[in-house]
């Protein structure tokens, strides 16, 4: 183990835990993957969340036009280039995402017992008795009885941002509901989630592919968040739509898993996906309370034993108003760290939250800390058995370099790879120490020019555990001493 490598069944002496931590040349070993909005998007603020600890910029398309998130992306490039920190792109589609539309965009309060109707006509305007929605077959889907929740950015858990709605009646196309809590809906658009309810519409709308085959093709995306995610097949055909879109077949998928079918189907999903991303908030209202943690867990670790990445969302929500989480909040990040998770993602807490550096900041340094107790030995006995024997050459190789990293105390592991996949094999194996995942560009042709690849291949690294990536100069391929810092 490091030095500063503990474990909590070793007598630890009380007081040394409040002792301050020493300052390391690399940050968390766990990546945070931040949501770039209003709040976000200025270069100051941009470059010192890169420095704070974020190695992913998500981009939300389920508010906000091409043009606002262009000029965000074009601040993020100048933010890197100043501070010199590589940060990968990642693309959230929008999907059959339920949204209650409010032209007018004044406040809607809503009061306890009191009935609201909800209605596919857009032209009415949004009141407390009337909510407008996006969705015309919301009647044919639910029944009498059935649950809906409505808030601003998916659900804070505050009840004066959310409304729990239930549903009393069917009349044509319009869904009479009843209150079951008070609130007061701010801004234009609202999302809806109806829990346990198949919703009929494709997991990649038309807008999405619009704004993949625009925005995404002009800024080469490294990574798209399939949201909703149900089946495997709707992984196959996204990548089967990227595959048609130039060096957009090298972006990564990582499917989104948002309600109860995508979690039914979530071994097929996670065959075909690059990774997973645990969407907490609407998981959260699709699952009983005391059965998420389960899924969590279980989810997490058949992500670690099949090598992809796993991302967890919702993590501070209080953030997005206060300078300090709640004790719960602290402790849910570190469980997400021992439970190995590779990356955590932050939404409305740097989005629209009024202190998104000091989120990144925090949750960075409560990843640091877990991550010195997280129990390397028993994943690694775990991930070896679950493997099983014979090894393949790669794996074999990937877990012996880890075991015998340990048990030198290596301060740090080098691995050259092309395609990444070497590197992300060692972080399979949760080694204590950062990994430098040495990328080789590899020569292409087109029969009219040859080309470099490899940057992909470094900012795909961004979202994986303890992977540090640095991309060779291909102007000095023996000299290794050159390689073009990016962490």
């Amino acid at each position: 183990m490091l030095p500063n490598h503990l474990l909590l069944e070793e007598p630890i002496r009380m007081a040394s835990i409040l002792e301050p931590s020493k300052p390391t040349f690399f940050p968390a070993l766990t990546k945070i993957v931040g949501t770039l909005g209003p709040n976000s998007r200025s270069v100051e603020i941009i470059s010192a969340c890169l420095e704070a600890g974020m190695s992913v910029a998500r981009f939300d398309f389920s508010w906000g036009d091409t043009d606002f998130h262009q000029e965000t992306l074009e601040n993020l490039r100048i933010a890197i280039k100043s501070t010199k920190k590589l940060c990968a792109v990642m693309l959230d589609t929008v999907g059959p995402e339920l949204q209650v539309v409010n032209k007018t965009q004044c406040p809607i309060s809503l009061e306890a017992e009191n009935v609201v109707v909800l209605t596919p006509d857009q032209d009415k305007d949004a009141t407390p008795k009337l909510l407008p929605i996006n969705f015309s077959g919301l009647a044919k889907a639910v029944q009498k009885g059935d649950t809906i929740f409505i808030g601003q950015y998916l659900f804070t858990g505050s009840e004066t941002t959310s409304v729990w709605l239930e549903v009393t009646e069917v009349i044509g196309e319009d869904v009479v509901c009843l209150i079951k809590n008070s609130a007061i809906l701010a801004g234009s658009m609202y999302t809806l989630h109806v829990s346990q309810i198949r919703i009929d519409q494709p997991t990649l709308t038309d807008l999405d592919k619009e704004v993949i085959r625009t925005w995404g093709v002009r800024n080469n995306i490294d990574f798209l968040s399939l949201s909703y995610t149900r089946h495997a097949e709707d992984v196959l055909q996204a990548r089967e739509f990227l595959s048609k879109l130039g060096d957009l077949n090298q972006t990564q998928i990582f499917a989104k898993i948002e309600n109860v079918e995508g979690l039914n189907h979530f071994d097929d999903i996670l065959q075909e996906a690059d990774g997973i991303i645990l969407a907490r908030g609407n998981l959260g209202i699709d699952v009983p309370p005391e059965k998420v943690f389960l899924f969590q867990k279980a989810a997490v670790h058949k992500c670690n034993m099949a090598g992809k990445p796993a991302v967890v969302t919702r993590v501070v929500d209080s953030m997005t108003d206060n300078l300090r989480p709640t004790r719960a909040e602290a402790t849910d990040v570190a469980n997400i760290v021992l439970d190995g998770s590779d990356a955590i993602l932050l939404g409305a807490e740097t989005l629209r939250g009024l202190y998104p550096v000091d989120t990144i900041s925090i949750v960075g340094k409560i990843c640091a800390e877990a991550e010195k107790v997280f129990n390397q030995d028993l994943y690694f006995k775990r991930a070896v058995k679950y493997i099983g024997e014979p090894m393949t050459h790669l794996e074999s190789i990937a877990s012996s370099a880890v075991r015998a990293a340990i048990k030198v105390k290596a301060s740090v592991i080098i691995c050259f790879t092309s395609s990444g996949r070497a590197a992300r094999l060692i972080s399979k194996y949760r080694p204590t120490m950062p990994v430098l995942s040495v990328v080789i560009p590899r020569v292409k042709t087109n029969q009219l020019r040859w080309t470099f690849s490899g940057a992909y291949e470094a900012r795909q690294s961004l979202i994986v555990r303890g992977l540090f990536p640095m991309l060779a100069d291909p102007r000095h391929p023996v000299r290794m001493f050159l390689f073009k810092k990016t962490f």
